[in-house]
């Protein structure tokens, strides 16, 4: 079966949207929001027990329970799946689905 997605000039393509980000993995580096045009994913504050403490500005030390950073995927929707998060990850720490197997 084809794909029911095209490029411009007609090649069959396959979307794939950005679904997880693992925060095990993930240093926070940012890469990925910096090429997202969507604003799919935001860079987030981690303590030391690893609980997610919140969106962080650039200001932001959370009262010194910031320990580091991590990108949490908090707008799915918002993907495209162009796939250019992926592509400058340095820790291939993102899972993306097919749109053929992605739910609406």
């Amino acid at each position: 079966m084809t794909s029911p997605f095209v490029t411009r000039d007609g090649s069959s393509w396959m979307p794939a949207y950005l679904s997880a980000i693992d925060g095990t993995t993930c240093i926070g580096c940012g890469r990925c929001f910096k090429v997202c045009s969507r604003e799919v994913m935001h860079l987030y504050g981690v303590d030391d027990a690893g609980e997610i403490l919140g969106i962080c500005d650039e200001d932001d030390d959370f009262d010194g329970e910031l320990n580091r950073m991590i990108m949490v995927v908090d707008h799915p929707g918002r993907c495209i799946g162009c796939g250019a998060c992926a592509r400058v990850c340095a820790k291939n720490c993102q899972t993306h689905e097919a749109a053929d197997n992605a739910a609406a």
